[in-house]
């Protein structure tokens, strides 16, 4: 009697956590979908109310609207340039910033140097600062190397605040692989950048795969950073898309401004749609030794 009390229970709590999460899902579902077919709407549709239906006269001259002629500023223009500006961005930056996390990463977990732990709990400590702390001494620098309102410069920022992230996601990851391995490869005669791209690298890849996935949704979804060093020719796609919404004059065009924040936010979702369970899977592949 116990034992089908307690499995009526056990099924009861199961039920209850399932409605839980359907009910959070839909919740926070909700302003998604109401972006979504309310930019599909004319104006005209918008303002006479109901804005959960699904469109009577569907169009997508939002979206063309958003993309090539939408007014920003004093330019007649959308966001395909700024799409444009955020891939130069997103792509060097996110390479780079890898490729020196899987170096330092492999530097501080498996060659121990005098000051080893202190420049590991430096990079460490950089990445819990706030952004608003270095504005000023970025935008310092950037002006000394006359990289200020370019996209090199918004490269640079982000490959150096990026680079603490990589840095632990490769340190944590090549700490558990056995120091033996290395000790062998060495004995054979292997130098130091053979062990690193013949041994280290290819035993990298769930890792690197977390760096490329947080990196590129970091970096995409930027606005300080784009809004502070950019300029009209560099600012990425979401300094646009604030731009968009804030130079509307007259008649605000609400089916306009969700077609372009869908737009902005587009590729960092169909990238954790398509690639969400190797990120956990890649979080999670350092986190038993051996």
């Amino acid at each position: 009697m116990d034992i089908k009390k307690t499995i009526r229970m056990s099924k009861i709590a199961e039920y209850l956590i399932v409605f839980v999460m359907i009910t959070a899902a839909v919740y926070f579902l909700i302003p998604l979908y109401v972006m979504l077919v309310n930019s599909f709407k004319p104006l005209s549709e918008i303002r006479g109310g109901n804005m959960l239906a699904l469109p009577r006269a569907f169009t997508f001259a939002p979206w063309k609207k958003a993309w090539a002629t939408a007014q920003i500023g004093v330019q007649a223009t959308g966001l395909r340039p700024y799409f444009i500006n955020s891939v130069k961005i997103v792509i060097p930056a996110v390479l780079i910033s890898t490729l020196m996390g899987a170096f330092s990463g492999f530097v501080l977990a498996k060659w121990r140097f005098k000051g080893d732990t202190i420049i590991f709990s430096l990079l460490l400590f950089g990445c819990f600062i706030p952004f608003q702390i270095v504005l000023i001494p970025s935008a310092r620098v950037l002006g000394v190397l006359r990289m200020a309102g370019s996209t090199q410069g918004l490269i640079l920022i982000h490959i150096v605040y990026g680079l603490g992230f990589t840095t632990l996601f490769f340190r944590n990851t090549y700490a558990n692989i056995p120091t033996e391995i290395i000790q062998s490869a060495q004995v054979d005669g292997a130098h130091f950048m053979k062990i690193f791209t013949a041994i280290m690298l290819p035993l990298s890849a769930p890792v690197i795969v977390v760096s490329l996935i947080w990196q590129t949704t970091n970096i995409w979804n930027d606005f300080l950073f784009g809004v502070s060093f950019g300029s009209s020719r560099s600012q990425p796609m979401t300094v646009a898309l604030n731009n968009l919404v804030q130079s509307s004059t007259g008649v605000k065009e609400y089916n306009v401004d969700f077609a372009g924040a869908i737009m902005t936010a587009l590729p960092t979702l169909v990238i954790y749609i398509a690639s969400g369970r190797y990120f956990v899977r890649g979080l999670t592949s350092g986190s038993v030794k051996g």
